[in-house]
């Protein structure tokens, strides 16, 4: 994965919108068809990718209208079919019309507390065939508020964090109130809490105010003058859980869900790997504590290297569409507004160290 970066410092979403697809019309329109061309090995019909795609888009222009002007001017920039962005944007919609595969994305660790700063650190899982390139963009959100954030070429926002010390971690999830009726993009969710939040009070708001017609995870976390809070919000069509950190102050989150109402509609299949990736992080959170975004990762390694449950490496004796691969290593300094990151695996992110964003 080529990861670029690119700054913006306009308030207006269109001109906003505008810059991006001129200047990585490309790299728009490669993840377009990679993904149009995913969906079809996964037997989701055109037909349907096109219906989720464009009521998710209406979906977006009705709760977030900034963000909608912003990815129509992607498109007329990038020359794309306003259909064929809004597929890579609302993806997790789209992927939602089937139950999900045998593996899930992601693991998200988030230490808070009383007089102390958020340390985090999050795995990024995904097939490393759909996403060649991604970008790291620092802009000025509609309502002024700075934002540094991760996100493939075509989906609102990932990982990120803004000028009022307001982070976000991105796990999927599944349900099965999940449907293909196509709501507001989980993505797009996450990019308006960035955008907007000054609390982690706003960022509740603005996560229970959105209609979802596919489940996600958004871990949120607000660095203050007296310390530092978080908050776990498991999204679904049946309505948002919230969880909160344990006594020692770690939150952690995979890809099933923790709040025990949700819970009882998980449809992550058995044989994911994310209870294992939960329980390993569960298993070294007396040691994860008081490190730099290095030392954090190969604390999280306990010493497996590539071998840990949080590293995920592609079995090539599988179909490409069940090739899953730890893309990034991120950490999020909400304090210092800053994005910590390494393109691979924890165990290669503690030995060749993480860059600043």
């Amino acid at each position: 994965m080529e990861l670029f970066t690119t700054a913006s410092t306009t308030q207006d979403p269109e001109q906003r919108g505008e810059e991006l697809g001129l200047a990585f019309g490309d790299k728009f329109s490669t993840v377009s068809k990679l993904y149009l061309e995913h969906f079809e090995g996964l037997n989701i019909p055109v037909g349907t990718v096109r219906r989720i795609a464009e009521t998710s888009r209406a979906a977006l222009a009705a709760w977030a209208p900034a963000l909608a002007v912003e990815a129509e001017a992607i498109a007329r920039a990038a020359r794309l079919e306003p259909w064929e962005l809004a597929a890579v944007g609302a993806r997790t919609e789209i992927l939602a019309a089937q139950p999900p595969r045998a593996e899930g994305e992601c693991s998200t660790a988030v230490f808070t507390g009383a007089g102390r700063a958020p340390e985090t650190m999050q795995t990024w899982d995904w097939h490393d065939f759909l996403v060649p390139a991604a970008v790291l963009f620092d802009f000025v959100s509609d309502v002024g508020r700075k934002v540094k954030m991760f996100t493939e070429f075509g989906t609102a926002a990932k990982i990120g964090v803004n000028d009022a010390g307001v982070g976000l971690h991105f796990n999927i999830l599944a349900h099965s109130s999940d449907s293909d009726q196509g709501g507001v993009p989980v993505h797009a969710i996450a990019r308006r809490v960035l955008d907007e939040a000054t609390s982690l009070e706003d960022a509740h708001s603005i996560a229970a105010s959105a209609t979802a017609s596919a489940s996600t995870c958004l871990t949120v976390f607000e660095a203050r003058q007296d310390g530092s809070l978080a908050a776990s919000f498991e999204l679904s069509p049946a309505g948002m859980g919230v969880v909160r950190p344990g006594q020692d102050g770690w939150l952690f989150h995979t890809n099933h869900f923790l709040n025990p109402g949700l819970r009882k509609g998980d449809t992550m299949p058995a044989d994911s790997s994310t209870v294992e990736r939960y329980q390993h992080l569960d298993a070294v959170r007396g040691t994860l504590a008081g490190h730099g975004p290095a030392g954090r990762a190969s604390a999280a390694c306990v010493g497996a290297g590539e071998k840990a449950p949080i590293c995920m490496t592609a079995d090539t004796s599988k179909p490409l569409i069940d090739q899953w691969r730890t893309l990034l290593t991120i950490s999020v300094d909400a304090k210092e507004f800053a994005l910590d990151f390494y393109p691979g695996r924890p165990d290669e992110a503690a030995t060749y160290g993480l860059a600043r964003f």
